[in-house]
């Protein structure tokens, strides 16, 4: 397993240099209802996932499934329009081969961005959190089984997976202070229940989410450094008396699209 993901990451990475002139060290993730930040990506090239060889496909609404690869204010990055989810059948190893191939193409740095339900009670929809920490509450790992030393170290520290330094750096470009909070990741895909949300808020969480927590995982295992962004999309079961639905998701992650987008643009200098 360990010499097939290393050779198949490998090959994803060639196809995709075959694609571009460009050599990004600087990657972004968006999230669901976020895909739209990717048209502040100027002379881009874009790759369905469907093309690159044993990248999973995605299936959720809300997720174009293209990696695209041009520059943001004149910085180099590979965007990837959504990213695939274990409730859609996928494994740990499946929904991560996207972090292990870029990590084959160079990227040293990675904005992960996501949807997220607001357990804490001081959020409100519509709010960008820098993620400080996270619970990994699926019960899974993506590195369970042999370890490929050509990857990472089997044993590393997870104590900074979300880089200090890049939080401040957003901190920096951001006209206002942004929250700062611990997310949980949950396997999905129905949501939350009440007594759920409360045991999570008991565990110290301030938002709660189906996807990036393997991702860091993985790219911190690589040794490629993490910023993590939230938007709440919509508060957690049982924090407001209203119902949850994906629809709401979708489209508070539109009314903050230009909000993100300025926030990248203005940091991914520092990053490159």
């Amino acid at each position: 397993m360990g010499d097939d993901l290393f050779a198949n990451a490998s090959a994803a990475a060639d196809f995709i240099r075959s694609r571009t002139s460009l050599a990004p060290k600087v990657a972004i993730v968006l999230g669901s209802g976020l895909g739209g930040v990717a048209a502040e990506i100027a002379d881009r090239t874009s790759i369905a996932y469907a093309e690159i060889p044993h990248f999973p496909r995605s299936t959720a609404e809300g997720h174009s499934g293209n990696l695209l690869l041009g520059t943001l204010n004149n910085i180099p990055v590979a965007v990837m329009q959504g990213r695939v989810h274990g409730y859609e059948g996928y494994s740990p190893s499946e929904v991560t081969f996207p972090m292990r191939a870029l990590g084959r193409l160079g990227i040293h740095r990675i904005v992960l961005t996501n949807a997220a339900g607001g357990i804490n009670t001081s959020y409100s929809q519509g709010t960008l959190v820098l993620i400080r920490d996270h619970i990994n509450f699926t019960g899974l790992n993506p590195l369970t089984g042999p370890n490929d030393d050509r990857l990472g170290l089997r044993f590393f520290d997870m104590s900074d997976a979300y880089s200090t330094r890049l939080r401040a750096l957003a901190q920096k470009h951001s006209p206002t202070a942004l929250s700062e909070g611990v997310y949980v990741c949950v396997s999905g895909p129905s949501y939350e229940t009440p007594a759920e949300i409360r045991a999570f808020r008991t565990m110290g969480a301030d938002l709660v989410g189906m996807s990036t927590v393997h991702e860091v995982i993985v790219a911190r295992h690589m040794q490629i450094e993490v910023l993590g962004i939230s938007c709440v999309t919509n508060m957690a079961a049982g924090v407001l008396p209203e119902k949850i639905n994906h629809l709401e998701v979708l489209q508070t992650g539109k009314r903050v699209e230009r909000q993100l987008a300025a926030l990248l643009t203005g940091i991914v200098p520092e990053l490159d």
